[in-house]
Order: structure tokens, then sequence, then C-alpha cells
């Protein structure tokens, strides 16, 4: 398996193309195609998370497709780019690439293949698992993915805000929030069956979108000038939308797909962080209290990394920060020795810069970045921490460690201070202040 630490490549022909666009017996899967592709169906499907840059990936195609042209009609077969959707990739705990899941009778639980990544390797693995579901319908067991099915998990319809003409503008329009608003009619059969799919969508975005509803047979401004012609319409209204304009929402209808959806806008429209210098109390609080974790960078000191190296670690920083920005953490960093006191409580700068932790205000925890201070290596700790993996310590004190008000960096590079010339001219050096002449006594 190709870990993820490897270097960064990424070639322009697969930024373009998915691996399997042309393979009829491959189905392309993304965030909003999987749950009713593969969760919510009977059959077996066994689905590759891949990376376009992945050399084993690559040279696995070839026996991707054949397997999935013997075994047509009998399984599914599937495939994620999961360097473009790394929300599916985060979700099924993906550390290398290529990971193949084989997704049976219970969807919640889909199994990991780790036989010969051969065609017939893999055929044989499928007939296992056909065998093993066949032999569970003969005795009369319930499939585990129906049981799933029944566990509907139940949302709250306080979740979903109820919208009106006269406060569509200022509660959608107006806001700092994304917004998923359904227009319904009351008598509609497709509007019921959305209702409680709808509502749990709106207890699980909780926070990141909010959804909203608005009876379009009573509010007639509104579902007008959205041209909304049939029931239930949906449409999606960015942040900062004060002009109005909204996009159709063309996903799924159950909650899984809404929620996938609805993830990846979040994720399109979030801003890059910005990556933040320490310089007093205020900063370190406002990046780890108001996000869900803080990234946190100890750089080497301006005068063993002048200006070009910190802009070099600053843009490492950027570039991370941006590929999960969908993660709403801050991102902050110190010079070396400058903040002693967050180097001592996290516990990172005492054997070399640059440093790195990600810290858990809520839960006063921290994690330390043992990788590379790189693209890749920053970026596969940040993967591991989003996921739960890697070991995590207390905090000293438990609390956030006090920080020193300090200058912000100015861009420049460092000068090394000017020492002072010392003037002897005023200095008598004669003999008889000589401390070695004789005294006598």
């Amino acid at each position: 398996m190709f870990n993820v630490k490897a270097i960064f490549f990424l070639p322009l022909l697969y930024t373009v193309f998915a691996f399997y666009d042309n393979n009829k017996d491959v189905v392309e899967l993304n965030p909003s195609t999987f749950p009713s592709r593969v969760l919510d169906s009977d059959e077996i499907w066994i689905v590759e998370f891949y990376a376009p840059w992945c050399g084993h990936c690559q040279a696995i195609v070839p026996e991707y497709s054949k397997m999935a042209a013997a075994v047509k009609g009998l399984v599914k077969v599937g495939a994620v780019n999961a360097d473009q959707h790394q929300s599916l990739g985060q979700k099924y705990n993906i550390r290398g690439f290529p990971t193949i899941k084989i997704f049976g009778s219970n969807k919640n639980k889909p199994k990991d293949f780790s036989g010969p990544r051969t065609a017939q390797g893999m055929v044989d693995e499928l007939f296992k698992e056909l065998k093993n579901q066949v032999q569970a319908k003969l005795s009369g067991k319930k499939s585990s993915s129906s049981d799933s099915k029944s566990s509907h998990k139940e949302g709250d319809p306080k979740d979903v805000i109820e919208l009106t003409d006269s406060n569509f503008d200022e509660t959608v329009l107006e806001s700092n929030d994304m917004w998923l608003v359904e227009f319904y009619a009351p008598w509609c059969g497709h509007c019921q069956r959305l209702a409680p799919e709808w509502a749990e969508a709106a207890t699980e975005l909780k926070g990141k979108v909010k959804l909203g509803a608005l009876d379009a047979t009573q509010h007639t401004i509104m579902s007008n000038k959205y041209n909304v012609r049939g029931f239930p319409t949906i449409k999606f209204f960015p942040r900062g939308n004060k002009d109005g304009g909204a996009e159709e929402y063309e996903g799924g209808r159950t909650a899984r797909e809404i929620v996938s959806w609805a993830l990846e806008k979040l994720a399109e429209f979030t801003p890059p962080p910005e990556i933040e210098q320490v310089i007093n109390s205020a900063e370190l609080k406002k990046a780890c209290e108001d996000h869900p974790l803080c990234v946190v960078s100890i750089l080497p000191h301006i005068l063993d990394c002048q200006s070009a190296c910190r802009n070099d670690y600053i843009d490492i920083l950027k570039k991370v920060g941006n590929r999960f920005r969908k993660n709403q953490w801050g991102w902050v960093w110190a010079e070396a020795l400058a903040q002693p006191q967050l180097e001592e409580a996290l516990e990172i700068g005492g054997f070399g810069y640059p440093a790195m932790a990600v810290v858990n205000a809520r839960k006063m925890k921290y994690s330390v970045l043992r990788g590379p201070f790189s693209y890749d290596g920053i970026s596969e700790f940040i993967r591991a921490v989003s996921v739960g993996r890697g070991s995590s310590s207390p905090i000293k004190g438990a609390k956030l460690p006090e920080i020193l008000d300090t200058e912000p960096w100015d861009g420049k590079d460092g000068q090394l201070p000017v020492e002072e010339e010392i003037d002897l001219s005023d200095v008598d050096l004669s003999d008889e202040d000589s401390p070695t002449q004789k005294t006598e006594l």
C-alpha cells in the first residue's frame, strides 16, 4: 500500500480525468452519490479509494477493471477519488492508497480487502462474501443492512427554521451562514416524505449549514422570486449572499445525501484560514477557543531562518490550511523562544525548529507532529488527527499557557545587534597604575 507520507506528486493528467471515467463496469462515486448507490443498496459493493498521483493506484487499474468485468451482474464495483473527496476518505479512515473495502451485508461496517491485488484475488474474496450472504438468507437471518435502515436516526424538527416572505431577507440573505431552503406545499406527498429526512439533516448539520423551509403556497413572493414550479424545490444560498442569488440543489433526498452535499459545499465556500502570529493571549484564545481545534507552529528564530526561509514555512502552512479548510480549525505560529511557556506547555521546540502541535482547547489536550515539517508530513498529521488517530497528551496546568506580548514580525530579515565600540582613549595605562608594580612597605 502506498503511504500518504510519500512525496506528493500531482500530474496534470490525473487532476482532469478520473481513473475509471471511461469504464462502464466501474462506478465513479462521490459524497453525493455514495449514500444512495452504496449504503442504501442491497447489493454487495467493492470500492477502491484512490489518489490520482499514487503510482500503486495507477498500477492496479488494469486488474481492478478486469475484476469489475468478471463480477458484472453479481457485485457492484465502485471507485472514489479520496484525494478530491476527502470527506469520504476521512469517514472510512483511509490511511493510504489504494485502500479497497467491501460493503457487504452490513454497510456500516465495511471489510478491508487485504488479499492479493489481482483480479483473481479480488474475485475470490467477493465470492466468499456472496456465499456468506446467501447462507445468511437460507438460515433466515436478517441482513444487518436492513437492520441499519430500520434504526433511522431521528432529527429534531425544531432544527428546521420556518421561513416567510417577511423574514426571508433578514434570516437568509443577510446572514453569514450557508443555507439550504426547501420550498414546499403542505398537500405535497413528496414534501411529506422529505420532512423527516430534512429534519435529520438539519440536526446533523447544526452549527455548519442551516436548513429552512418555506410554505410556497402561503408565501408566494419568495417562491415566485426563485421561480419555484414544483414541490419540493430546494435552493442553496451561500453565506454573504446579499444579492439574493441561489443555486439549484440537485442532490438526493435522503438525510445522508443532503448532509454529504451540504458538507461538500461548505468545503467549497469556506475560505482558507489565516495563519496568524501569536503576539498576545487574545490571538491564541481566538485561534483555539473559537475553533474545534487549533494548529500551533513554532518557526525558527529570524536569525536562524531569514525572511525567505520563514515565508516558505508560512506558505506550507497556508497550503495545508487551504486543503483542510473545511475543518475550520485555527492556525497560528510563534517565533522560537518568543513564547517559552507555550513551547513548554505543548512540549515542542526542545528538539529543534520548526515544530507543531494540534490543540483541543475544550479537552485541554494536544498532539505533536512527529514527522517532517513539510506539506506531505503536515497533511498526513492533520488527516490522522481529524479521524482521531495518534496519541495525545494533557496540556500542563489544564489551561492555555500565558502568552508574552511581543511585536509582530515586520516581514524583514533579522539583523544582529550592533556592538558598542569601547573607547579606551581616556584610560591611563602608565606603569604607576600597573597591577604588577611593586609597593614598598
